[in-house]
C-alpha cells in the first residue's frame, strides 16, 4: 500500500503507485479539473508525476501562490508553439517565466510586427481551445541533440550540449510542438485562458554582444480576468507615472546618446536632488556619522588587493596614465578602508561610522540602461561602520530602525526584509560567513521582523540584509542595505589596538539606505507622479500677478518667500489669469498665490492648492507660516482647508 499524506493531515492510500491527478481525482472531482500540478514531499511535479510510495501531497489549484509561476510558463511554451505554427521558420531559444509575466526568445529572418503579435496571440486562443495535452518525456542528451539538430532548431540543440552530464534531459509536447524543459506544466493547453502579449524587444544570444540579436516577445498571464485587468491598469498608471516623461514635461533633467547612462540634471531637479541630499545629511549628522569624500579614481593595485578587480572587473571603467592603471571607483569601500587606515585607531574609536555622498561608475550594458533607475554614473548615500564583533547586531538593529525612519519620512510605510546569504563565488572562510549571516538574522529576530532568506545572493565578500519597499502601484523596490565583511578590511590592512593591547581586524558594516539617489529620485517621481508634497517640491510656491499693477506686489511677495527659504516662481507675464493658472497648475506646484489689486492693498493672497482647491484669501504671513509649517512636518499632502 500507498500512503499520501495531505495538508490536512489527512491519509489515502493506493494498492499501487497512483498519480497527481489520480489522487486529486479521488478526492472529488472539482479537484480534479482545477488541478494543475502537485507538490510531493516539497517538490513541485506535473499532474502526471507518479507517486510509488509513501510521500506528503498537496494539490496546486489556480487559487495557489505557486501557480502563478507555472500558469507563466506554461503560457510561455504556448506562444513559442504559435509562433511556429504562423512562422515555421523561427526558431525558438530561450522561454522562462519572469516577474510580471514571461518571454520568449526567437531567431527569425524579420522584425515581428504588433500586427504579427496580434496574430500571435489570436492563435495562442485557438491552441487553448483544443485542450491539448501536455506530455512529458525524457531523453538520452546525445539523443536530444540530434532529435533538435534535425529539427532544423540549433540553439536548442546548443542548449543541451550544454546541459552537464548525467543530468534528466526533459521535453514537454503539446500537439505538434515539443520543447527542451525542466517544467512542470500545467496538464493542458485549455488551462491557459487569460494572457495577453505586450511587446518585442532584442536581446541578445545568451546575453552577449557579440552573438546575434534575437528577438524577445514578452507577454504576461493571470489565473483569472481580474487579476490581468488590474495589472493592465497598472501598467496605464505606470506609464502615466513615468519618471522619464515626467522628468521631461516638467523640466527635472533629461538623457543624450552622448552620455549614455549619465544624467543630465536641470535647475528644478537638481533642487529635489539638493532636499534629499541635505535630508539625508542631517541623518548623518544625528546619528553619529562623519562625513567623508573619497577619490573616484584609484589605482588598479588597490581594486586587486580589495578583489574588485578579480571579480568585478568587466563592471569598472580604467584608464592609463604614466604607465599607471586606475579605475573608477564602482562602489567607495575601499576609499573609506583608506580614510579609516590613515591613523591609529583604538577599540574606543569603535563603532567608527563614516558616510559619503560617493559618486560611483559602473559599466552596465547599453541594453539595461533605464532613466534613472539603471544608469552608469550614479551616486550612493553610502556609508562604512567600523567595528568589533560584538557591537555587529546593536549596529545592525540600529540602522534598521533608522530606515524605517527615513522610508516613512518619504511616504514608504510597507518594507520587505530580506537576507542573501553566501553566493557559490565569495572570498573568506565558512566560519566568518556563519557569524555574519547568524548577526543579521538575529537583528531581525531581536526586533520582531519577519524576513526571507535570498539563499546564494550575497556580495561575493559577504552576506546582506535588503529592504524592499513597495510603490502606491505595489511594485517592489529594492532600495537599502547593509552588509557585514570580514574580509575587506583584512585584505586591505585595516586594524585597530584592541583592549588587551594587541592589533585586530575591526568588521565592516557596508551600509546605504536610498541606494543611488538617482533611482531614489525617480522612484520618488513615479511614486508621487510629479506632484511632490511641499517639503521636496522643486518650485513650492508660484506667486501670479492679475495685471500689471500688482508686478512689484509680486515680487515683494516672492522676495519674502525665498527669503524664508521657500523655493518660489513669479509669473509676470502679461496673460489672462485663468491661463496663467492652468498652465502652473500643470507644472504640478503645490500652492498658487495670486494678487490682485485688492490684495496688493490688503497685504493678503488668494491661496490656490494644488488639485484645483481654493483655500480662500489669507494674510500673507498666516500662509507663510502654514507653508513653513508643512515644510518642517514633511506633510506628505498639501493643505486640505483654509
Amino acid at each position: 500500500m500507498i500512503a499520501i499524506t495531505l495538508p490536512d493531515g489527512s491519509k489515502r492510500e493506493f494498492e499501487a503507485p497512483v498519480t497527481v491527478a489520480d489522487v486529486a481525482a479521488s478526492i472529488g472531482a472539482g479537484l480534479a479539473k482545477a488541478a494543475l500540478a502537485g507538490r510531493v514531499d516539497g517538490k513541485l511535479v506535473d499532474t502526471s508525476f507518479l507517486i510509488e510510495k509513501d510521500a506528503s501531497l498537496a494539490i496546486i489549484t489556480a487559487k495557489d501562490a505557486e501557480a502563478l509561476e507555472l500558469i507563466r510558463h506554461s503560457t510561455a511554451h504556448l506562444m513559442a508553439q504559435a509562433v511556429k505554427q504562423l512562422y515555421p521558420e523561427a526558431q525558438v531559444t530561450i522561454g522562462p517565466a519572469i516577474d510580471n509575466g514571461f518571454y520568449y526568445d526567437f531567431s527569425y529572418k524579420r522584425p515581428f510586427t504588433p500586427e504579427d503579435l496580434e496574430a500571435i496571440e489570436a492563435r495562442m486562443h485557438e491552441i487553448v481551445k483544443q485542450d491539448l495535452k501536455v506530455e512529458r518525456s525524457e531523453m538520452k542528451r546525445e539523443d536530444a541533440v540530434e532529435f533538435f539538430r534535425g529539427m532544423g532548431e540549433a540553439y536548442k540543440a546548443e542548449l543541451v550540449e550544454a546541459i552537464p552530464e548525467g543530468e534528466v534531459i526533459s521535453l514537454y509536447r503539446q500537439g505538434d510542438f515539443i520543447d527542451l524543459c525542466r517544467g512542470p506544466h500545467v496538464p493542458s493547453t485549455g488551462k491557459l485562458k487569460v494572457f495577453k502579449l505586450m511587446k518585442v524587444a532584442g536581446a541578445y544570444w545568451r546575453g552577449d554582444s557579440n552573438n546575434e540579436m534575437l528577438q524577445r516577445i514578452y507577454g504576461t498571464a493571470f489565473a483569472s480576468k481580474e487579476d490581468l485587468a488590474a495589472y493592465l491598469h497598472m501598467l496605464e498608471e505606470a506609464e502615466k507615472r513615468d519618471h522619464r516623461r515626467l522628468g521631461r514635461e516638467l523640466d527635472l533633467f533629461h538623457l543624450q546618446d552622448e552620455a549614455p547612462g549619465l544624467i543630465f540634471w536641470h535647475a528644478k531637479g537638481w533642487a529635489i536632488w539638493q532636499v534629499v541630499e541635505q535630508y539625508m545629511r542631517k541623518i548623518y549628522r544625528d546619528n553619529g556619522y562623519e562625513e567623508v569624500k573619497a577619490p573616484q579614481l584609484l589605482d588598479r593595485s588597490l581594486w586587486e588587493r580589495s578583489g574588485h578587480w578579480a571579480k568585478y572587473r568587466e563592471n569598472m571603467f580604467t584608464t592609463e596614465s604614466e604607465n599607471r592603471y586606475y579605475a573608477l571607483k564602482p562602489m567607495n569601500c575601499p576609499g573609506h578602508i583608506q580614510i579609516f587606515n590613515s591613523q591609529l585607531r583604538s577599540y574606543r574609536d569603535l563603532p567608527l561610522r563614516i558616510g559619503e555622498f560617493g559618486q560611483c561608475h559602473r559599466n552596465e550594458p547599453s541594453g539595461s540602461l533605464h532613466g534613472l533607475m539603471r544608469v552608469r554614473g550614479f551616486t550612493q548615500d553610502d556609508g562604512h561602520i567600523f567595528c568589533t564583533e560584538d557591537q555587529i547586531l546593536g549596529e545592525c538593529e540600529n540602522y534598521t530602525r533608522l530606515v524605517q525612519q527615513v522610508y516613512a519620512d518619504f511616504g514608504f510605510k510597507e518594507i520587505a526584509y530580506k537576507v542573501a546569504t553566501r553566493p557559490e563565488m565569495r572570498i573568506g572562510e565558512d566560519d566568518a560567513w556563519d557569524k555574519a549571516e547568524h548577526a543579521l538574522m538575529k537583528s531581525f529576530d531581536d526586533l520582531g521582523i519577519e524576513y526571507e532568506i535570498l539563499e546564494g545572493e550575497g556580495a561575493f565578500y559577504g552576506p546582506k540584509i535588503e529592504y524592499h519597499l513597495k510603490d502606491c502601484l505595489g511594485r517592489s523596490w529594492q532600495c537599502g542595505t547593509i552588509q557585514v565583511d570580514f574580509q575587506m578590511p583584512a585584505r586591505l590592512g585595516a586594524e585597530y589596538v584592541a583592549e588587551d593591547n594587541t592589533r585586530k581586524v575591526p568588521v565592516m558594516l557596508h551600509r546605504a539606505m536610498l541606494g543611488s539617489l538617482e533611482r531614489w529620485i525617480g522612484m520618488l517621481i513615479e511614486e508621487f507622479a510629479g506632484a511632490f508634497p511641499l517639503w521636496l517640491a522643486p518650485v513650492q510656491v508660484a506667486v501670479c500677478s492679475i495685471t500689471d499693477a500688482q508686478v512689484d506686489a509680486v515680487k515683494d511677495v516672492a522676495k519674502k518667500l525665498h527669503e524664508a527659504g521657500i523655493r518660489v516662481h513669479s509669473d509676470l507675464r502679461g496673460e489672462k489669469i485663468n491661463y496663467k493658472i492652468r498652465e502652473l497648475s500643470l507644472q504640478k506646484i503645490p500652492y498658487i498665490l495670486v494678487i490682485g489689486e485688492k490684495e496688493k492693498q490688503n497685504g493678503t493672497v488668494s491661496v490656490r492648492a494644488r488639485g484645483g482647491r481654493d483655500l480662500g484669501v489669507m494674510k500673507f504671513e498666516d500662509f507663510l507660516a502654514m507653508a513653513q509649517a508643512e515644510v518642517a512636518s514633511r506633510a506628505l499632502e498639501v493643505h486640505q482647508e483654509a
